[in-house]
């Protein structure tokens, strides 16, 4: 995510409202394949709009310099946390990775 926000910066784009993720984008696609290797789990409909808005953070908390304080991405995890979806019960079960095969 950082090193999609620094490119960006590099291009010239100046406001994080000019990010935008598409669902054939290369960081969406790295991204499922990263969590959901076989694509064995149907996408959820929020995820696009989660990466567009954790990029658009990114981005915002390099432009304002806020890379070189020690800490910097919490401030970040804070905000996408709350965009988080409950885990759907099926996760849960001990039987999960059986019931993909």
């Amino acid at each position: 995510m950082e090193k999609y926000a620094r490119q960006a910066i590099s291009e010239g784009l100046k406001a994080a409202e000019e990010l935008h993720v598409a669902g054939d984008s290369e960081l969406y696609r790295v991204l499922n394949l990263h969590y959901n290797r076989n694509n064995h789990i149907e996408v959820p409909p929020n995820f696009r709009f989660v990466v567009e808005q954790t990029l658009r953070e990114f981005f915002r908390a390099i432009q304002g310099g806020k890379d070189s304080e020690q800490s910097w991405k919490k401030s970040i995890y804070k905000v996408i946390s709350r965009l988080d979806d409950p885990v759907p019960e099926y996760f849960k079960s001990p039987n999960f990775l059986e019931q993909l095969e």
